[in-house]
């Protein structure tokens, strides 16, 4: 079974767990992870660090992660970190989306665990393609920006997979389902909030709690 989460923004790793037991989540089975694990709650770290343990589950890099990658100059000790404009409103910019609980656990990590985080994000690719049940899919964090159905995958800019804020009239290709996360659904209406909105062309798994969407059969699972 094939499964695809996203925005769990520093939620605890007893909820998460408990929503993969919740989904019967084998070992067998694999889940792809659309970014924006870190940051808002005070876990987001803890998270990271166990999904690199996990060898079923992948992250796909998220905005947030971007940030975090961004900024990683400041968490080296040796290095002189770069605070021209452009730089410090980044900074701005990731403080703002809630970043401090992620600041906080980082600088409390050995120098060598920050390293072996930041090198788990920088091998986080920007989207996978899966093909469940003969049907295909596109995994980013936030879709389809700038889409052109004559526009490889390889030629998005990072931008327009993980800062891309979708209409709930876009549409992509017709014969492939997109699946991201990033825009919470209550975004498009409030009768969409708290659940997994699905379109003919693409999915938004970001209900404003972590969920579980599971390919093979459209299941979807919430927390308690």
């Amino acid at each position: 079974m094939i499964y695809v989460t996203s925005d769990w923004h520093g939620c605890d790793l007893k909820t998460v767990k408990a929503l993969f037991k919740k989904a019967n989540f084998k070992e067998s089975d694999f889940c792809f992870v659309l970014g924006n694990v870190i940051d808002k709650g005070e876990h987001g770290v803890a998270l990271l660090e166990w999904l690199m343990e996990q060898y079923n589950i992948e992250l796909i890099l998220g905005a947030h992660e971007q940030l975090m990658l961004t900024n990683e100059d400041l968490f080296e000790e040796d290095a002189s970190p770069d605070l021209s404009p452009a730089r410090r409103a980044l900074l701005a910019k990731w403080t703002q989306l809630g970043a401090l609980p992620t600041v906080t656990a980082l600088k409390e990590k050995k120098a060598e665990e920050r390293e072996y985080i930041f090198e788990f994000l920088h091998d986080a690719p920007l989207f996978e393609t899966v093909n469940v049940k003969g049907r295909d899919y596109i995994l980013t964090h936030s879709g389809l920006g700038g889409f052109s159905v004559t526009k490889k995958l390889g030629d998005y800019a990072p931008e327009e997979l993980l800062w891309n804020t979708p209409k709930l009239t876009d549409r992509y290709f017709s014969g492939v389902t997109a699946v991201f996360g990033h825009t919470p659904t209550a975004d498009f209406g409030k009768e969409y909030a708290g659940k997994i909105l699905k379109t003919d062309t693409w999915i938004d798994v970001c209900a404003g709690a972590p969920a579980l969407l599971r390919l093979d059969d459209g299941k979807e699972f919430y927390g308690v």
